[in-house]
């Protein structure tokens, strides 16, 4: 809150004097809404002049800052300072003053306060009533009006009908906000019905609006009805099944009243309707009269909700009615000269009714009236009439008649007259008396009658009796009649049949004959007189035939067996005919339980007889069947089922089984189960269960017992009896396998060889119960190897062993070309491993000589060490730092074993040129490729790759591809014409120089196949020299061959995993093959069928790929062929410097047992032949791995020792230069590689 004491300010220049009021504000009243204005003006105002809003100063600022409605106007230069609010709200409500400040030259001024009075006019009236509760008649309610929020307080005013309420009390409150008043105003109103529908109104009055505000309400009064009427009965005596329409009105009462039907004080309708126009309510009654409804009162019921009882009006129903059943009682049937008497009685009527009678149309009047009281308020009518009937009133109506008079109602009752009188006469039809009758048969006996009323009852009696006759009454014009067809039986002999003739009048009339009747035996009985029969007993038994006519025979029989009994003489039986009877004795046995004794009584006569039979009941111990079965056979693992077939009376039998002396139960071995009766069954039966069981079984009558043998089958289980087994080279071998079988059958073994190839004649096969023979004669090495011996006795599975035969020969060592050198530098620097590589058995041992003296491996300088594979045996000598003045020499490797031995020299000499191929020949032929293998020579000690020169008539030059991989020795030429001769020579390349052409320049002519054309493919065309320099295929063959080189680095690792898994390994005899289809240029052409290269594996076709090779080296090549491997190439794709793989054997990664050849580790004296591990002779020494190279097949069914020279490779110790035996698997590199790259010996 500032401050409203003046400090004063400067006043303007060149004012002087005393600043004083020209104007003072005044006291104003204004409406809310409107614009106040408050005066001041000042003369020499000299300091700052502003207004003050109940004590709070508004600013010097003439817009006021702060105060967006407020401002000071007038002219400044007259010293007006006018305070102007516009809208005047409440809030503006206040006093205020006007100030001048101090100055220099005046004191500080303040006017008067004044008042700025704010009118604000009411918010809309309202009464303030409980309309939620209706105003009834004569009551008095207080009615307050209210006029809120006004300013000053507003007058107030009530009317009722337009008449101003005089006795009101009025009084304000606050209203809603500070200075708001609310005006009060009550009046007491006692209604009456004709304020029903008229208005309340509140007038309200204030300044600070023109026109007075109004509210009203509209009065609703309630008020009882007036009483019922009733419209549409116009008498009170109505006739039932008369419909009523009834309408209940009400006029008057707010709300209109409710109406409501009622009968006999139960409620029948409280539906109604309104009509507001003509102030009545009205409920209709639609009513079907019933005769219940007499004496009933009618009730119409009126109210509202202010009535403070019902009212209602009344009606009683006077119903007259019929009654509802007119009933006629008694016999209408008498016989003739009898009474008849009736009674004719009604139901409640109102009136009662009369009753009258007649028969036929005559009336009777000597009938007695009683009446008595009903239902429903009427009367019950009851007649009774006696009457003397005759045969001449039979069939006359007799007729009640019941009126009504009141309802005009007549009902009538009728029934005939019945009179009786008896039959006149009764015949029979029968077969005449004294006729013989046979029982079965059928007789046909008919009964007559005629006259009476009704029509006679016909009854069949046998001697008195009366006998049910499934046959109905017949009638006709004469009578009735009834006929029996009676089955004759021989209670029919000597019979009296009598027909009675009856009906209701009482008199009987007869008629009746006597039949004679011949029948056999009535019964037949056996009579026991043992009460228990056991075998051993005596049986007696009578049997006695009961009456028959004539007599009858009786006889005996024992199933279908006739025996013989005695006889007794007849007597007289019933039914007027003779008995007879038999006596029978029988020893009895077991056999005899369950038979049948017939006895048989037949007469000759009437050729028919009758039997009875007595089953035997024979006790016995038990017996057993004589199809029980003395052996049960099973298969092992079965279950196996002893049945036990016992017979026995009683049959309440015990069975126990016992098993090498103690009893089978279940527990003793969970295995044993008795399903039903008393077999044994045995699941997952084992050998061991075999054998004899007893089982013993009893009964009351004593003990039995029987032996079953149960014989287990089971699958042959089979060994060798000596594995392996040793034979020599042309001794005979004898392979035995012992089988533990059950049953041994003949024929059993069989014998297989399971190694490679196939063998025609196996040998001699026999057998010695469960023992199975193999025989070889003159063994050959090719025998060597695993047999199988199988054993089948028809028990699945077969049983079968595995056998080895190991032959034994003299050691065979491999004296091909590539065996007979080994090239070194010789200068002191570099290591060179000599390889020697035999095949025998048993084990060979090898000794080393240099020029025919004994090799001292005492001197460092020499090392040897012993490898073997199977048969296989591989000895490396390394000669460390070889000199070409010492070690240039002569060395001879001696293989020895029991059977013999074999030596071969081998030349160690400086490295050269390679030596040409050899063997140069045919694998197959297409219609656009051939494929070529050779006998690589002697490499030079240095890496040596191939080149396949070829050509063909129409060539002007030779075309030369460069063999890829570069090592391979089979190569496949591709893009060749169909059915053209071309001329093929290979030779063989290293770092320096190349060697002549294979087989002394001898050529290989081929005749490509013809070719089938293919719709659609174009026809292959060989490249010559000029199209092939003349195609820039540099860039695409680079990308190619990248790609090429890492495939086929993947392919050769798959390479050496699968040869190094190989099962059986071979050698080759010599280092020569089979050449086909070779001949020299010369010679006319000749193609070859495919023989395989005797030393060669043939190689995965996956890494058949193209390469441009350089054939710079023949001068007549114009430039490159670029040369497709297709067809039946079976390359591999090798590095061919950087990639040296490790091949067999290999101490340091011993191959697993039965990876090559698949034998068991059974132990014998030649450890080596069974154990296919690397064999180790020198395990001080690290051995690079040595090589089969160039081993071929002796004999057929061997397969050849993988063939590495083609692409072999081995890495060797870093230490080691350069050095290679002749086309060897290793590969060292120098220490000091001083070779310039080109002179390497490698493809670029």
């Amino acid at each position: 809150m500032a401050s409203t004491s003046l400090n004063g300010g400067d006043g303007s220049a060149g004012v002087c004097g005393q600043q004083a009021f020209r104007t003072e504000p005044r006291n104003l009243t204004v409406r809310a809404g409107a614009t106040a204005l408050l005066k001041c003006e000042v003369l020499r105002a000299s300091g700052a002049i502003q207004w003050v809003k109940d004590g709070l100063l508004l600013g010097p600022q003439r817009s006021l800052p702060g105060h967006p409605r407020y401002s000071m106007t007038g002219d400044e230069n007259k010293g007006q300072y006018h305070l102007q609010i516009e809208d005047v709200r409440l809030e503006d409500d206040s006093p205020y003053e006007c100030q001048a400040g101090r100055s220099k030259t005046s004191r500080p001024i303040v006017s008067r306060t004044v008042w700025l009075n704010v009118q604000i006019p009411p918010s809309e009236p309202y009464f303030d009533l409980n309309l939620k509760k209706p105003w009834v008649e004569g009551e008095e309610y207080t009615v307050t009006c209210i006029a809120p929020d006004a300013k000053p307080a507003a007058d107030v005013i009530i009317y009722k009908d337009g008449e101003e309420l005089t006795d009101t009390d009025s009084f304000t409150m606050s209203g809603s906000e500070d200075k708001l008043l609310n005006a009060h105003a009550e009046a007491k109103v006692r209604v009456q019905r004709l304020d029903n529908g008229r208005p309340l109104v509140c007038r309200v009055k204030n300044p600070a609006i023109s026109r007075a505000l109004e509210t009203k309400v509209v009065m609703n009064i309630y008020f009882p009805p007036q009483a019922p009427v009733i419209e549409g009965l116009r008498s009170q005596e109505v006739k039932a099944g008369t419909s009523l329409r009834l309408v209940c009105l009400s006029y008057g009462g707010n709300p209109l009243a409710t109406l409501h039907w009622t009968k006999n004080g139960e409620v029948l309708s409280t539906n109604w309707e309104v009509d507001i126009a003509s102030q009545k309510a009205s409920s209709g009654l639609n009513m079907e009269v019933k005769p219940e409804d007499n004496g009933a009162v009618l009730c119409c019921e009126s109210v509202n909700l202010v009535s403070r009882s019902p009212l209602s009006i009344t009606r009683t129903l006077t119903v007259l009615f019929e009654p509802a059943e007119v009933t006629l009682l008694g016999s209408f049937e008498a016989v003739e000269g009898k009474d008849v008497t009736l009674c004719c009685h009604t139901s409640s009527s109102n009136p009662p009714v009369h009753i009258r009678w007649w028969l036929g149309f005559k009336e009777l009047d000597t009938a007695t009236v009683t009446t008595s009281e009903g239902e429903n308020g009427g009367m019950m009518t009851m007649s009774n009439l006696t009457y003397t009937v005759s045969r001449e009133e039979n069939g006359l109506p007799l007729t009640c008649e019941a009126f009504n008079k009141g309802t005009r109602f007549s009902s009538i009752k009728s029934q005939t007259l019945n009179v009786y009188y008896p039959p006149q006469k009764v015949w029979l039809e029968a077969p005449p008396e004294g006729t013989l009758l046979r029982s079965g048969t059928t007789v046909r006996l008919v009964c007559f009658s005629s006259g009476g009323n009704p029509t006679g009852r016909l009854t069949w009696l046998k001697n008195g009796k009366v006998v049910q006759v499934p046959s109905k009454l017949v009638e006709s014009e004469r009578g009735v009649s009834r006929e029996f067809l009676l089955t004759l039986q021989p209670s029919d002999n000597l019979a009296t049949y009598r027909c009675d003739a009856t009906n209701e009048a009482k008199k009987v009339q007869s008629a009746q004959t006597k039949l004679l009747v011949q029948f056999p035996a009535v019964s037949v009985k056996i009579v026991v007189k043992q009460k228990e029969l056991r075998a051993g007993h005596t049986l007696s038994l009578d049997c006695l035939a009961g009456s028959s006519n004539p007599k009858v025979n009786i006889s005996w029989s024992l199933d279908s067996t006739s025996i013989k009994g005695s006889r007794a003489g007849p007597k007289k039986a019933e039914f007027g005919g003779l008995s007879v009877s038999s006596k029978l004795t029988l020893p009895l046995s077991s056999r005899h339980h369950g038979n049948r004794v017939t006895c048989q009584a037949f007469s000759s006569l009437l050729s028919e007889g009758v039997n009875t039979f007595y089953v035997l009941n024979v006790l016995f111990p038990p017996e057993f069947a004589e199809d029980q079965p003395p052996e049960v056979q099973v298969v092992e693992d079965d279950m196996a089922t002893l049945p036990v077939m016992v017979s026995a009376n009683p049959d309440d039998v015990s069975c126990e089984w016992m098993f090498q002396g103690e009893k089978v139960v279940k527990d003793r071995d969970h295995r044993y189960h008795f399903p039903e009766g008393w077999a044994l069954e045995i699941w997952n039966v084992s050998r061991r269960d075999a054998g004899n069981y007893r089982v013993e079984c009893t009964n009351a009558e004593g003990t039995r017992s029987t032996i079953i043998k149960l014989d287990v089958q089971y699958a042959p289980s089979v060994k060798m009896k000596t594995d392996p087994v040793f034979v020599n080279v042309g001794d005979t071998a004898d392979l035995m396998c012992e089988a533990d079988a059950n049953p041994i059958t003949s024929g059993m073994f069989s014998w297989k060889w399971m190694g490679e190839g196939e063998v025609e004649d196996l040998g001699e096969e026999s057998e010695d119960g469960a023992t199975g023979l193999l025989t070889l004669f003159e063994v050959t090495r090719a025998r060597a190897g695993p047999y199988q011996c199988t054993a089948d006795n028809g028990v699945a599975p077969p049983g079968s062993v595995m056998g080895q035969l190991i032959v034994r020969f003299a050691p065979e060592l491999q004296k091909g070309a590539q065996w007979r050198k080994v090239a070194s530098r010789g200068d002191g620097t570099t290591d060179v491993d000599v390889l020697c590589q035999a095949e025998g058995v048993p084990r060979v041992t090898f000794t080393w000589a240099k020029n025919s003296v004994p090799l001292d491996f005492s001197n460092p300088r020499y090392m040897e060490r012993t490898v073997r594979e199977g048969a296989v045996h591989t000895s490396t000598l390394t000669v460390v730092n070889v000199s070409a003045a010492l070690d240039y020499a002569i060395f001879t490797c001696t293989a020895r074993n029991s059977q013999g031995e074999d030596s071969l020299d081998i030349q160690l000499l400086s490295t050269s040129y390679p030596d040409s191929p050899s063997d140069l020949k045919l694998l197959s032929v297409t219609s656009s490729s051939v494929t070529l293998e050779w006998m690589p020579g002697f490499d030079g000690g240095l890496t040596q790759n191939f080149r396949v020169r070829y050509r063909w008539a129409e060539s002007s030059s030779y075309l030369y591809v460069d063999v890829f991989p570069p090592r391979a020795t089979v190569y496949t030429v591709t893009g060749l014409k169909p059915s053209t001769a071309y001329n093929f020579s290979v030779n063989a390349i290293n770092s320096m120089g190349e060697s002549s052409y294979a087989d002394s320049g001898a050529v290989l002519t081929v005749t490509t196949l013809d070719r089938e054309p293919v719709p659609g493919e174009p026809h292959p065309e060989v490249p010559d020299s000029a199209k092939a320099s003349a195609v820039p295929l540099y860039a695409v063959v680079v990308l190619v061959g990248g790609l090429l080189l890492l495939l086929n680095a993947v392919g050769f690792f798959l390479f050496v995993r699968q040869r190094r898994r190989r099962k059986g390994r071979g050698l080759k005899e010599g280092a020569g093959g089979v050449t086909e289809g070779k001949k020299s240029e010369s010679e006319g052409s000749s193609v070859s069928s495919f023989s395989r290269y005797a030393s060669r594996e043939r190689i995965n076709a996956s890494a058949q790929r193209t390469l441009l090779i350089d054939t710079s080296s023949d001068p007549d090549s114009g430039g490159s062929v670029y040369e497709s491997y297709g067809g039946e190439s079976y390359h591999y794709y090798y590095p061919t410097e950087a990639y040296s793989p490790a091949l067999y054997p290999h101490p340091e990664a011993p191959e697993e047992q039965g990876s090559r050849h698949g034998l068991n580790p059974v132990g014998h004296e030649y450890e080596e032949v069974r154990d296919w591990r690397p064999y180790e002779d020198l395990p001080a020494y690290t051995l690079p791995p040595a090589t089969a190279q160039g081993f071929g097949v002796d004999r057929p069914g061997r397969t050849p020792l993988p063939s590495y020279h083609e692409a072999g490779w081995r890495g060797a110790s870093d230490s080691d230069p350069t050095s290679a035996v002749y086309n060897s698997t290793a590969y060292r590199r120098r220490k000091d590689s001083d070779l310039p790259f080109e002179l390497r010996g490698e493809l670029v």
